[in-house]
């Protein structure tokens, strides 16, 4: 009897071992029903194996139809792994630590409501995972997917605004001031937990007020534990951009964003709050010089934009 219970054990271990989740993909969404179903449908539609891997919606007080899209997404697609949770605190760092909360994978893979994955993304997120299992956390490229087209005075500089992410041709670690951004990036369970998750301080879009850097902040804890942190360019999403919401607004608000998350990150009485702020002054007076440039090359639509990206980033550090 012992040797049949033994034998049970072990058989029902190494089902587990099989059958367990290797990535749970976590979308945390705050009324983004008019693009939910698309995020979620480039994830159904992987080439990765479906009983692989998990979907984890975590719904962060939408006031839009997404609870009633998810679910009768999920019901629709009951063969898949799909969870749906309502994280009341508002913010998305409250709702990514939801999320991981509720995950089985070994990694937790954080990809926006308004992402489209390609059909390779998690496949490539395995395949990397397998050759590299050191790795702690690595991210991929962002591509804009403008609605209708890219406004003529839309520049690289101001681009990674709108969540455009080319870090390099090839896989390459992160150099220590550099990241992964929020629409595309992985952490394994392991390492997400050391660190104890997202810093709710830093709740990156809560409303109409942004608080970001929360993933910036996320990953060099993550690399103050001693993990390495890579780009990998074949991880790929294309994240929705509607051109007529990029107002000077909206703008403003994602790039005081930054600044405000910096000044929260590192605080006011230190040090490096001087040397971040010598940092922003000396980035205000590059981009003058390349609002200049633009403007001899014949291109003076890009030159007010760029300049005033980093007087809204100086003026969210500053408190105004």
């Amino acid at each position: 009897m012992q040797i049949v219970i033994l034998f049970t054990r072990i058989f029902t271990g190494f089902w587990q071992f099989i059958m367990a989740i290797s990535i749970s993909v976590v979308i945390c969404t705050y009324n983004r029903a008019k693009f939910i179903t698309e995020a979620l449908k480039s994830l159904v539609d992987q080439t990765y194996q479906k009983e692989d891997f998990e979907v984890i919606v975590a719904n962060n007080n939408s006031t839009d139809d997404t609870e009633r899209i998810c679910k009768e997404f999920m019901a629709s697609y009951t063969d898949f792994h799909i969870q749906y949770y309502l994280e009341t605190k508002q913010g998305a760092s409250f709702a990514r630590n939801t999320g991981a909360q509720y995950a089985t994978g070994e990694l937790l893979c954080f990809m926006d409501d308004d992402a489209i994955a390609e059909r390779d993304f998690l496949q490539n997120i395995w395949a990397f995972h397998l050759l590299h299992p050191e790795v702690g956390g690595f991210g991929g490229r962002i591509i804009p997917s403008y609605i209708p087209s890219e406004p003529v005075w839309m520049s690289h500089y101001v681009s990674s605004l709108v969540g455009n992410f080319e870090y390099a041709k090839e896989v390459v670690e992160f150099s220590p001031n550099r990241y992964p951004l929020e629409s595309n990036m992985i952490v394994t369970k392991k390492g997400f937990n050391e660190v104890g998750g997202f810093n709710t301080c830093i709740p990156g879009v809560k409303g109409i007020l942004r608080i970001g850097g929360e993933g910036k902040d996320f990953f060099f804890r993550l690399k103050q534990k001693g993990y390495k942190i890579y780009y990998v360019p074949d991880i790929v999403v294309h994240h929705v951009v509607e051109t007529e919401k990029l107002t000077k607004e909206y703008m403003y608000r994602v790039a005081s964003g930054i600044g405000r998350g910096e000044r929260q990150r590192i605080g006011t009485g230190s040090l490096d709050f001087l040397k971040k702020l010598v940092e922003y002054l000396f980035k205000l007076g590059a981009s003058v010089l390349i609002g200049f440039y633009y403007i001899i090359s014949g291109k003076p639509s890009k030159t007010v934009p760029v300049i005033q990206f980093r007087v809204d980033v100086l003026k969210g550090f500053l408190g105004y």
